[in-house]
């Protein structure tokens, strides 16, 4: 099983420094070797957005991040690297000679994959002395949030390499596809140029503008393809008599001159003047980071949407973040109980991030929820209630919450949340949490909630087994002694 603990990225501009972002958030240290004057500020901008953007993504707990490290030369950023990622400008003489650099300095075993949008893997591994390990990885912008990695082998690239590099691309929560022949330009480009060669006739034409032709693939056709890509909407376009159909009906289409993308389009200065003073007005005065916010943003979103489909059981992209939150939560550290200390136990630290406030810069409210929701999780798998467990069929579902606000949590502020057990039964578990200032102490809020045991699949209330119960008494009779929180029992309006 391939574990990529030290990455190296030769190459920090878009890819690159995506690339870096996705390693690091992954808990993997980096380095990066880039001549460009400001690539330590450029990357450093990258990994801000991907940090705002993961924390919208998902609440599962990141491994520690992972160390970025600038280096002076190519060979000083191969030292200990497991996998080397380069993503320099889209020249074959160029990559092809970092390449064969980097092949001359690489630890032997070092997987070297290549950004390449297009090139043959044949073509930049013809140098090599050691070809075997090098393999195309073409992700799609911006790496850390896109799954989707292309892994395409050249003539010389072994079979072995490119399951290495399946390994490698699942650690990091990424979907790896394998193509089966080197083709230029590999498949998902092959697709983006056919519509691209399209929309620059559609637009030398004067049939619409950028912004007409973007809303027509937003609001449409562009949500389909997101959760089931092509063949299988066209699957269901067919009716119950399926694809068969479908090809039967539409079929003919394709003799008929709709399209013009298999001629070329002269991209002369005109055009190039129309396009682009159409796409600033689209843009609207919007930087690119700004730009590149409100897309992570709704990426975000279709993910989250994805991950709640097919019953909740996840779909597409979807499924693949719920199962790389999966590993994420067993890897986590998990909370600990010191009874002798007798005390709310400490469960949780988190941080206010952009995404978490709104218009005022406060917290919003169903953060709160949230936290509290993450905070009874903690100390449910600190009792022995995890995925595992609820993948059997058990878990605690939460019957009745109580939420005061107290003070206002701001962006940036640093959180951390304890709990304690009032009382717990068989079947119940009344818990009080408070989610604190971490710089004042001071309670931001409170939460008291009511949890039953249940199983899952029958739908009622069951007796938790002993193992879970003998935890949970142990934490009950510690914290008996403890005085009753202030609000505990408090009702809404009640006076104070």
């Amino acid at each position: 099983m391939t574990e990529i603990k030290n990455a190296a990225c030769v190459g920090g501009g878009v890819i690159g420094g995506a690339w870096v972002a996705r390693f690091a958030l992954a808990g993997i240290d980096v380095k990066i070797f880039d001549p460009h004057p400001e690539a330590e500020r450029i990357i450093g901008e990258v990994m801000a957005n991907a940090e705002r953007a993961y924390a919208m993504l998902t609440m599962a707990p990141l491994p520690p991040k992972g160390k970025l490290t600038f280096c002076k030369s190519i060979e000083e950023t191969l030292k200990d690297a497991d996998w080397i990622q380069e993503s320099v400008p889209e020249r074959l003489e160029l990559k092809r000679g970092v390449i064969t650099q980097i092949d001359a300095a690489a630890r032997p075993d070092a997987l070297i994959g290549s950004s390449t949008s297009g090139l043959l893997p044949s073509d930049l591994q013809a140098e090599m002395k050691h070809p075997g390990r090098m393999f195309v990885a073409h992700p799609y912008n911006p790496v850390y949030l896109l799954p989707l990695v292309e892994l395409v082998g050249g003539k010389k690239t072994s079979k072995a390499t490119i399951e290495r590099a399946m390994q490698g691309v699942e650690q990091i929560g990424m979907k790896g596809v394998v193509i089966a022949k080197e083709i230029e330009a590999f498949v998902g480009d092959r697709l983006l140029e056919a519509l691209w060669r399209e929309a620059l006739w559609l637009i030398q034409d004067d049939i619409c503008d950028t912004e007409t032709l973007d809303n027509v693939m937003r609001y449409s056709f562009g949500m389909r393809w997101a959760q089931m890509g092509l063949f299988e909407t066209y699957r269901i376009a067919g009716g119950e008599a399926g694809m068969r159909h479908f090809l039967a009906q539409f079929g003919p289409c394709l003799k008929w001159p709709w399209t013009k993308f298999t001629d070329v389009v002269d991209l002369d200065d005109a055009l190039v003047e129309k396009i682009g003073a159409q796409s600033d007005a689209q843009a609207a005065g919007r930087s690119i980071r700004e730009l590149e916010r409100i897309r992570d943003e709704n990426l975000v979103g279709i993910m989250h949407a994805l991950k709640s489909g097919n019953g909740g059981e996840g779909w597409g992209a979807g499924k693949l973040l719920a199962d790389f939150e999966a590993k994420l939560w067993a890897n986590a550290k998990k909370p600990e109980a010191d009874l002798g200390d007798v005390k709310p136990l400490h469960i949780l630290d988190t941080k206010v991030s952009a995404a978490w406030v709104d218009y005022n810069g406060h917290m919003t409210e169903h953060r709160y929820l949230q936290v509290f929701g993450d905070t009874s999780d903690g100390l449910l798998r600190l009792i022995g209630v995890d995925l595992e467990y609820v993948r059997d069929g058990h878990s605690y579902y939460t019957v009745e919450t109580h939420i005061r606000n107290l003070g206002e949590a701001k962006l940036g502020d640093a959180l951390y949340s304890t709990c304690q057990l009032l009382s717990s039964d068989e079947k119940r578990l009344h818990l009080f949490s408070t989610i604190y200032n971490a710089a004042t102490k001071e309670a931001v809020a409170t939460a008291e909630q009511m949890m039953l045991h249940v199983d899952s699949k029958a739908g009622k209330a069951v007796a938790a087994p002993a193992k879970v119960l003998d935890k949970l008494k142990a934490i009950t009779e510690a914290h008996a002694g403890l005085p009753t929180p202030e609000g505990a029992g408090r009702f809404v309006g009640q006076k104070r």
